[in-house]
C-alpha cells in the first residue's frame, strides 16, 4: 500500500521553533536548552545591525547539529541591552529589567514543562551582566535545576585569536577583524564588502590599568565599529566559528553529564 497514511518523517534534531509540541513533550527532559542571545544593533558601515544575533543562533545551531540527541535549541533572543549603540540609527534596545524578564520567561516555560538544564549562548556583551543576574535569580528559586552561560566568543581559544588575527587587536571587538570574518563565512550576503573600515579610537591620556568608563559607542568611534575589518576574511571567521561550535558542543556534553564538587584541600 506505499506510504499513503504514514506519518511524516521529520528531521531528528530538535529545534524548537520548527517542532510540534507532540515532538517536544516526548524529547528528554534531561537535555539541554540552549538560548542563544543578541542584539539588534549597529555594527558600522560594513555589517548588519542583527550581527549579533546572526553569529549565536550561527554557533548554537551548528552545536545542535553535533549533539542533537541532547540538546533543544531555541530561537535566539534578538533584543539585547544595547543602550550603549542608541545614538545610531536602526538600534533597538531592552532596558536592563525588561531584557532579564524576557530571558527569565523564556527559561520559566522551559522549566514548567519539565525541562531541567539551560545553557545561555550569549552574542552580545552587553547581555553578559544581565544574563548572569537572570540565572542566578533563577538558580535561588531553582536550586536543583542546572543554569549555565557563557559567549560563543569566550569558547574560541585565545591561541587560535593570537594566530589568526593579522591587526594588532587578538581578540574580539566589535565589527572588528574577528567579527566582520565571522560574518563572511557565516552571512557572507549581508556583508558591505566596499564598505570596510578600520576604527580605533584611543583615550588620552590613557586610563589607568583595570579602570573601566561607561562610555556610549559614539564615543568610542567614528563610525562605529572598533577594530581592524578591512583585514577580514571568510577564512578566518570559518576557523573561528568551527572553533566556536565545537567548545559550545563540549560544553552541552559537560553541562547534560552533570558533575559534583569535591574539596581539594589536603588534610595533614
Amino acid at each position: 500500500m506505499g506510504n499513503a497514511g504514514a506519518a511524516p518523517k521529520y528531521p531528528r534534531p530538535m529545534i524548537l521553533a520548527e517542532a510540534s509540541w507532540q515532538q517536544v513533550r516526548d524529547f528528554s527532559r534531561e537535555a539541554v536548552c540552549l538560548i542563544p542571545t543578541g542584539s539588534l544593533e549597529q555594527h558600522g558601515p560594513h555589517l548588519p545591525l542583527l550581527t549579533d544575533t546572526i553569529l549565536s543562533t550561527f554557533v548554537a545551531a551548528g552545536a545542535e547539529r553535533l549533539r542533537p540527541e541532547i540538546t533543544l535549541l531555541y530561537p535566539g533572543v534578538w533584543l539585547g541591552c544595547s543602550s550603549h549603540h542608541m545614538a545610531m540609527a536602526g538600534t533597538a534596545t531592552a532596558s536592563t529589567q525588561t531584557y532579564i524578564a524576557v530571558l527569565t520567561e523564556i527559561i520559566k516555560s522551559a522549566i514548567h514543562h519539565g525541562f531541567r538544564k539551560m545553557f545561555v549562548l550569549n552574542g552580545h556583551g552587553g547581555n553578559t551582566e544581565p544574563n548572569g543576574i537572570a540565572l542566578r535569580e533563577l538558580k535561588v528559586k531553582h536550586p536543583n535545576l542546572t543554569f549555565a552561560h557563557c559567549g560563543y566568543f569566550a569558547l574560541i581559544p585565545p591561541q587560535l585569536l593570537e594566530s589568526t588575527m593579522q591587526g594588532p587587536f587578538k581578540h574580539i571587538r566589535h565589527a572588528c577583524e574577528a567579527e566582520a570574518s565571522m560574518m563572511l563565512h557565516a552571512a557572507p550576503s549581508l556583508v558591505r564588502r566596499q564598505a570596510l573600515r578600520d576604527d580605533v579610537l584611543e583615550m588620552q591620556p590613557a586610563a589607568p590599568n583595570g579602570l573601566n568608563y561607561i562610555q556610549p559607542f559614539d564615543e568610542l568611534t567614528e563610525e562605529g565599529s572598533l577594530g581592524y575589518a578591512t583585514l577580514a576574511t571568510a577564512e578566518k571567521g570559518r576557523l573561528l566559528l568551527d572553533a566556536a561550535l565545537q567548545k559550545t558542543a563540549e560544553a552541552i556534553d559537560h553541562i547534560h553529564a552533570g558533575y559534583f564538587m569535591q574539596s581539594v584541600i589536603k588534610t595533614p
